[in-house]
């Protein structure tokens, strides 16, 4: 059922805007406002909520039932079949709520081809939407911040079970499957795709292959989490097979070190700018700073990625009811990737929170 607290925030916030309508495709945004999240498909479909706080839905006719149960009655729903399209009824509908000639804000979800169909036949203009829902949840409840905590100890829970499955012969794919067994075995509704990266791999930030096999030396990095009703949990943990090198130590301590130094700032109150260059001033005076290349760490809850985001441009304070991750890494092309990553909230009584509990010493496994 539709919670018109929050349709009023954000209809306030696009009236503020002279913003007339927001259009929100099933994902995230649409689990936030309705506990539920439909299938996303070339179909489409989307929730509109007005600068006056009306709410109507438009879909196919595969959704019209369920999205009738989800929304209750009073909420007008405009179904449209495969044989006719749904650009007619977009018009109709624009027409109908005079959004016409009008801006309409449009969220994250909303695939590109399905809003260019719309253009073609209705006129309106399209804004940019990602912010005003993904703003709105920024501050999380206390019933949400504890499945966080929840999320956060399977994820501890299932990296402690997944030292004792590495070893010298073990694919990446391997480790991520296992990753996502242990998540689901610990409690976890759902987990998402992972990354698994070894030796030179890891110096790929967002490293999207799994053809590596775990050798008698070698660096593993792991970044995982899973979702428990309904909040991400996200972490990275980067262990050494074998003995590290002199030089491995003290690139993985400084990353540490780094990790440490941006939670220590994550206080309430702090600026958001000042918390990410915390962080990075440690690696840029130990000259490492051209590979430390992404920004300190990101708002995580209904998606894995989402508001605050901690970033030397992301011009807001730390309050209450926020959580992020912090996650300094250093990558060095062809040779060698650390990253240290947790989840901290700024908690009910404002106090920082770190919800991932796994030891950040680094870690060796020794397989004699």
């Amino acid at each position: 059922m539709l919670n018109m607290t929050l349709i009023e925030k954000v209809a306030s916030q696009i009236r503020a805007d002279g913003v007339s309508a927001i259009m929100v495709a099933p994902g995230s945004d649409m689990v936030f406002l309705l506990g539920k999240k439909p299938i996303l498909c070339e179909r489409y479909q989307a929730l509109y909520i007005t600068d006056e706080a009306k709410v109507f839905y438009v879909c196919n006719d595969l959704y019209k039932d369920e999205m009738s149960d989800i929304l209750g009655e009073g909420v007008p729903i405009y179904h449209w079949s495969d044989s006719t399209g749904f650009k007619a009824l977009c018009k109709e509908v624009f027409d109908k709520y005079s959004l016409t000639g009008k801006k309409v804000a449009v969220n994250g979800n909303v695939r590109a081809f399905n809003l260019v169909q719309i253009l073609e036949n209705t006129d309106f203009t399209p804004v940019n939407g990602k912010d005003y829902i993904e703003k709105t949840r920024i501050i999380k409840t206390p019933e949400e911040l504890e499945n966080l905590r929840k999320s956060s100890l399977i994820a501890d829970k299932a990296f402690e079970e997944i030292k004792k499955f590495i070893k010298p012969g073990v694919t990446e794919k391997q480790i991520a499957a296992e990753l996502k067994r242990l998540c689901i075995e610990n409690g976890a509704d759902s987990c998402w795709e992972g990354i698994v990266a070894v030796n030179e791999h890891a110096a790929l930030p967002h490293y999207f292959g799994n053809s590596g096999v775990v050798c008698e030396k070698c660096i593993v990095l792991m970044d995982f989490g899973c979702v428990y009703k309904g909040m991400y949990s996200d972490t990275t943990r980067t262990i050494f097979v074998g003995k590290a090198t002199e030089r491995e130590r003290e690139i993985y301590n400084l990353v540490l070190k780094a990790n440490l130094a941006g939670e220590a700032a994550a206080k309430n109150g702090a600026w958001i700018p000042n918390v990410d260059g915390r962080a990075r001033k440690v690696i840029e005076d130990a000259g490492y700073g051209v590979y430390f290349n992404h920004r300190l760490g990101h708002g995580i809850g209904y998606d894995e990625h989402e508001a605050p985001y901690i970033r030397g441009d992301y011009e807001m304070h730390l309050e209450p009811g926020m959580a992020f991750s912090c996650e300094p890494g250093i990558y060095i092309k062809d040779d060698i990737g650390i990253r240290i990553e947790d989840v901290v909230i700024i908690n009910e009584k404002g106090e920082t929170e770190i919800l991932n509990h796994t030891s950040k010493e680094l870690t060796e496994i020794c397989c004699d």
